[in-house]
């Protein structure tokens, strides 16, 4: 087994180069003593769902059988969105859950994400070191009594908990990019006049990769919201636990400044709640909650870490910058894409207002956007920054975050790769990439 495919927050590889069904056999059996070690119950379940890659049934097949030959019952809810698997978790109260996926990336990759009881995120912090430590010792005795594998359909609960409106007077265009996440749309959008685009389920994502970060990836979309006059356009990711906005002028909006609308929403029956949102966020987010009577928590990026935040603080939602939309529910915390898309459309048809209009009032910033940077040498480059802008309001929550009256920027290093990430924020566009600029012959000299 390739030691790389363990990652911070999940599994992932190039199939079947870097993960095959052995290796997932292997990480079945190590996540099922894991989660007998951790549950303390007699008969521990979990749930198990995948996306529809080429190779998601067969690495299933072999994750199955690694789970229930050491004792623990699999609840199989079939062609899944990771929100899909998070929602069936919590809601039978499983000891954990995995979902084969490789969410946003090419139809080469596949991989695993995993959760614990309530839904809680695996991660190399608590837990997926020591099952990647039992996977590579490939060293597994069946348990005496096999686990049950157990068939459920989720979608119908799932669906039902997303409290979809009767009737929208909305065009939406919808691009799901071939993957699994299109599974759900004509139920949910069932009282929307819909185009959805890239419909079909085909696992070599013929028409475009499933990220809709990538602005060659969301051009068509873009394009048939202009094509077809349509009030809003939405892409999901591979996986369905990202969700991308386009307006009917078919510009993206970027995920922060959906938050900011999102809060001036929610916060209008849910006064005094708190908002999270990730450091390379907009401050039109935090002035947005503050003038809402709520409270507005930054994070550490990374959904591990936000969900982790979010109960030990009782947030409310929130959002990353990566179009990742997070609600409480029921006392668990997971992505909720359609909480998003639901509040918008519901704004939207209450207002009489175009999206545009609705984002209008949050353009108040110039945001570069993250950019990434070669640097061999992290740690000096970083030494270097922070004592340029020592004068400024430094926090470390993510690398480093240095706030001025008027601009502040967030620059942190890649686990993995010699990279620095950098964004700017400031008043005006001409100091927006001065600072940019200036910034950057720090990184690259």
């Amino acid at each position: 087994m390739n030691s790389k495919i363990f990652k911070a927050y999940d599994i992932r590889g190039i199939y079947p180069e870097e993960l095959n069904e052995e290796d997932a056999y292997n990480i079945g059996a190590a996540f099922a003593l894991f989660i007998k070690k951790t549950s303390n119950k007699e008969n521990p379940q979990v749930v198990v769902g995948r996306d529809n890659r080429k190779s998601s049934d067969s690495l299933f097949e072999e994750l199955k059988r690694g789970i229930i030959e050491q004792g623990v019952d699999v609840i199989n809810i079939g062609l899944s969105t990771t929100p899909t698997l998070y929602f069936a978790a919590a809601k039978y109260g499983c000891d954990g859950g995995i979902n084969v996926t490789s969410s946003h990336n090419p139809k080469q990759y596949n991989g695993f994400k995993m959760v614990k009881e309530k839904a809680l995120p695996l991660s190399e912090t608590n837990g997926l070191k020591e099952i990647k430590e039992m996977a590579l010792s490939d060293d597994f005795v069946k348990a005496e009594k096999e686990g049950r594998v157990i068939e459920k359909n989720i979608n119908d609960e799932y669906i039902l908990s997303n409290s979809i409106p009767d009737k929208f007077d909305l065009k939406v265009v919808i691009d799901t990019a071939n993957s699994v996440a299109g599974v759900l749309v004509p139920y949910m959008f069932k009282n929307v006049n819909i185009v959805h685009i890239f419909s079909e389920l085909d696992g070599d994502f013929p028409n475009h990769e499933p990220d809709p970060l990538k602005k060659e990836n969301i051009e068509f979309l873009q394009n048939k919201v202009i094509e077809e006059k349509a009030d809003l356009g939405i892409a999901f990711d591979g996986d369905g636990d990202r969700v991308c906005f386009v307006d009917e002028k078919g510009e993206v909006i970027p995920a922060d400044l959906i938050l900011a609308l999102l809060s001036s929403i929610v916060l209008k029956d849910f006064s005094g709640s708190k908002v999270l949102y990730d450091i390379r966020s907009s401050n039109i987010i935090r002035e947005t909650v503050e003038a809402m009577g709520g409270q507005a928590i930054p994070s550490r990026i990374g959904h591990s870490f936000i969900k982790e935040t979010m109960r030990d603080k009782d947030i409310f939602f929130g959002a990353e910058y990566s179009g990742h939309y997070y609600l409480k529910y029921e006392g668990n915390y997971f992505e909720a894409p359609y909480f998003a898309v639901f509040s918008i459309m519901k704004e939207m048809q209450k207002t009489g207002n175009k999206l545009s209009q609705l984002i209008e009032p949050f353009r108040k910033y110039y945001h570069s956007g993250e950019m990434n940077f070669k640097a061999e040498k992290k740690e000096e480059v970083m030494e270097r920054v922070k004592e340029k802008y020592k004068e400024g309001k430094a926090s470390y929550i993510d690398g480093l975050r240095v706030d001025f009256n008027d601009w502040w920027f967030s620059l942190r290093a890649s686990n993995t790769e010699p990279v620095l990430r950098l964004v700017v924020e400031a008043k005006n566009e001409e100091l927006m990439k001065e600072k940019v600029e200036e910034i950057k012959d720090l990184i690259i000299f």
